[in-house]
């Protein structure tokens, strides 16, 4: 027999693809400030999802930062309670 399980609040990744999240990004700030933000090559030298996406899938430090970004760019939007 097992207690109840602690609380756990949701992964805000959970369910969302790295496509979309380069997508959004890409919308939300624009390749040429992704690429600031970001300075990697796939944001900066002809920028485009599929690039990215390529990059991204094996280069896990810079998913590690895009990620991050993306939950940064979650926070800042959450209206305030």
């Amino acid at each position: 027999m097992t207690g109840p399980r602690p609380f756990r609040p949701p992964d805000p990744l959970h369910g969302v693809t790295l496509e979309q999240i380069v997508t959004r990004l890409a919308d939300a700030y624009g390749w040429a400030e992704l690429g600031q933000r970001i300075p990697i090559r796939c944001f900066t030298s002809d920028p485009s999802v599929a690039s990215s996406l390529k990059f991204l899938r094996r280069t896990p430090w810079a998913r590690v930062k895009v990620e991050a970004l993306y939950l940064a760019t979650l926070r800042q939007q959450e209206p305030e309670v």
